[in-house]
């Protein structure tokens, strides 16, 4: 691929991810299986690995999934909750091992082994024995205040014999036996059924009534805590965790070796039919809780830990034909309709196709018998036709020439896989998906806006931009389906509310292509204002730390154009907020320093020392180059101090270290060094 396709590629793949993301952790309805979901993020994570310059913080492979609800009260995370790499064969976990011992640079760990349970993620806050906050996990570093539910759950203590503050992370479940009853008793009431047991648990533990909650069958494991001192194992804390009154999975088993971990793997694997609720694979963490603090964390993932994922569920069904959906860039997305098939438990009828090489390379044809697969999800992946139960009345699949939606033009550009309409705002499809965008939570998050409200009031041609919402009146609205007096205002006032939004939230609900929230954030910090960005030349644009030559072309055409100009003028006439000050600069003593870390500090851990010297100022690299300011070498250097040797980088103990630290100021050290 070109570089600007490669970057389209990763954008896209981004933008998929977030939606499937936002539909699992807070909607609670995926439309995609987890093998599906983990095919799209390992393919982002390995273009990423590839051309490391692509990586940005906003990408969805440096923080965990998932999205905060706004029903509830939202809650920090004092420490976040991350999410685990996965693993998919001996040979994956045999590489994530080889990482592991290269960066501890040693070969001898243990590992404590355990069910991944099917459920929803919370952390469980005590504070002088009481249970004073139950939060989910939601996009790791903020999650759902849901304290009043969390404690109708029986199992989950209220009191606890420890005075100090304590936070318990584990997973709510329904057992399948308790899932499959439910689902009778809302089967009888005429209710809708749940798809699967972590959606009945997702939806059990986010009700409004605590009384709802308190009739749902709902179960807790602690797997994890933060804040419980005098502990050197995660299997010792979970011990400690358990005579505390918390249940934990009782079979939990700690092992030296990894072929002890892979047959524990493959036995979980066998028995997964048997036990009386949903696992999707077997999680495996480092034990020592100071090889945990050392190695740390890139990006969303922990290094320490890993899940190693069973393989999907499959069932075979026909495929009855394949329709078009158009995306907000333009993007024409075949969608799979099945004839309805239960898998695992759960009815499926769709999925998507993502692209015609997927169609060609598995060989789809209308009329195709087709295996299917899901893993907990309730649309499935299409993994391949069956030629030989083919009669001869199938038929190929051609992308079409014009737009489904508008008719327009239907391109594909050269060494790209998707085809786009050229209809631009003019497709109803495009215009649709691009006020949707406006209006998301992450842009300018204007509530009450639904997905059907926007599509009729384009259909009624009462907004032709994003800017035409800021026109709408109540009188209007009154005569669109589904608002009465109460609800056309609350639109209207939202409306009028999004006006307070700051600046990078308008730059990214503008749907500049290549532009994410990171790097609206970029262009505001550089930039400071709508005019200035307007009129910054593609020179200026390559200058902003993380722009490539490919968004800053990108960012540079979207500005260029006359109706993109109008539409802002017309923001900035209701009254949007166009410029925002400029932040004081950082500083700090060790302004303009790279400090690399290896080996095993004594008297502080190597992400403590990184922090550190971030907070002075200094940078915390994580590989020995020339311009390596210094290298800080512990116990049982490896490779990086031979290379910092090398190059006649200036080599550091951990006394001469904190030495220089203390000679800036002794107080910099209180707290962080420990004999």
């Amino acid at each position: 691929m070109t570089p600007h396709e490669l970057s389209r590629r990763v954008q896209d793949l981004r933008r998929e991810i977030e939606e499937h993301n936002y539909r699992y952790y807070v909607l609670s309805q995926p439309v995609v299986t987890d093998a599906e979901f983990d095919r799209l993020f390992r393919e982002l994570q390995a273009l990423e690995t590839a051309h490391p310059e692509l990586v940005t913080p906003e990408s969805p492979t440096q923080r965990p999934g998932g999205q905060v609800e706004t029903t509830f009260a939202p809650v920090r995370h004092q420490v976040p909750m991350l999410s685990l790499a996965n693993a998919f064969s001996l040979e994956e976990l045999e590489a994530w091992y080889a990482r592991v011992v290269k960066l501890a640079e040693r070969t001898a760990f243990r590992f404590c082994v355990e069910p991944k349970i099917d459920g929803l993620a919370i952390s469980l806050r005590y504070e002088e024995g009481r249970l004073v906050q139950g939060a989910t996990r939601g996009d790791g570093m903020s999650g759902e205040d849901v304290t009043p539910n969390v404690r109708t759950i029986d199992v989950i203590p209220h009191q606890i014999s420890l005075a100090k503050p304590l936070e318990v992370r584990g997973e709510v479940y329904m057992s399948i036996a308790d899932f499959e009853a439910l689902n009778v008793r809302r089967g009888e009431a005429g209710e809708a059924l749940f798809a699967n047991p972590r959606n009945a648990a997702a939806g059990s533990l986010r009700q409004q009534d605590p009384r709802v909650t308190r009739e749902r069958p709902l179960k807790f494991w602690a797997y994890g805590v933060v804040g419980l001192e005098g502990q050197t194992s995660h299997y010792g804390t979970l011990q400690a965790v358990q005579a505390l009154g918390f249940p934990i999975w009782p079979e939990i088993e700690v092992v030296d070796s990894l072929d002890a971990v892979w047959n524990l793997c493959r036995a979980y694997e066998a028995r997964r039919s048997t036990l009386p609720f949903e696992i999707d694979g077997v999680v495996v963490k480092i034990d020592s809780l100071r090889e945990q603090e050392e190695l740390g964390a890139v990006g969303r993932e922990p290094r320490w830990a890993i899940a190693f994922k069973f393989p999907p569920i499959q069932a075979t069904t026909k495929l009855c034909d394949i329709q078009i959906q158009v995306g907000r860039t333009g993007t024409l997305n075949p969608v799979a309709v099945l004839e309805p098939v239960e898998i695992g438990g759960v009815t499926v009828s769709k999925a998507t196709l993502h692209n015609e090489e997927e169609i060609a390379r598995k060989d789809l044809r209308i009329g195709d018998t087709v295996i299917v697969q899901r893993a907990g999800d309730v649309i499935p992946q299409v993994v391949k036709s069956v030629p030989e139960k083919r009669t001869g009345h199938e038929t190929a699949f051609h992308m079409p020439e014009h737009c489904p939606v508008c008719g327009s033009l239907v391109v594909k550009p050269d060494g790209l896989a998707m085809r786009y309409c050229t209809g631009g705002l003019s497709c109803r499809a495009q215009l649709v998906e691009s006020i949707k965008h406006f209006a998301s939570r992450r842009a300018m998050d204007i509530e009450h806006l639904g997905g059907k409200t926007v599509e009729e009031l384009v259909d009624r041609q009462m907004i032709k931009d994003v800017a035409d919402l800021y026109g709408i009146t109540r009188e209007q609205l009154l005569g669109v389906a589904r608002f009465a007096e109460k609800s056309a205002e609350n639109l209207v006032a939202a409306i009028a509310d999004s006006k307070k939004q700051s600046l990078k939230r308008l730059v990214f609900g503008l749907g500049i292509h290549e532009v994410g929230e990171q790097t609206a954030g970029w262009l505001v910090d550089r930039f400071h204002s709508m005019d200035r960005l307007m009129n910054a030349t593609v020179d200026e644009l390559k200058d902003v730390p993380g722009l490539g030559p490919v968004v800053s072309e990108s960012v540079f055409d979207f500005f260029a154009e006359p109706h993109n100009r109008a539409v802002i003028e017309k923001l900035r006439d209701a009254g949007l907020r166009m410029a925002e000050e400029a932040p004081a600069a950082a500083d700090g003593p060790l302004k303009g320093l790279e400090y690399v870390f290896t080996g095993r500090l004594e008297r502080m851990t190597r992400p403590t020392a990184e922090a550190l010297v971030s907070r002075l100022g200094a940078k915390a690299g994580s590989a020995v180059t020339k311009k390596t300011s210094f290298v800080v070498a512990g116990e049982e250097a490896g490779s990086k101090l031979e290379k910092a040797q090398k190059l006649g980088v200036p080599v550091l103990t951990e006394d001469e270290f904190l030495e220089r630290l203390s000679t800036l100021d002794p107080s910099l050290l209180e707290g962080v060094a420990r004999s």
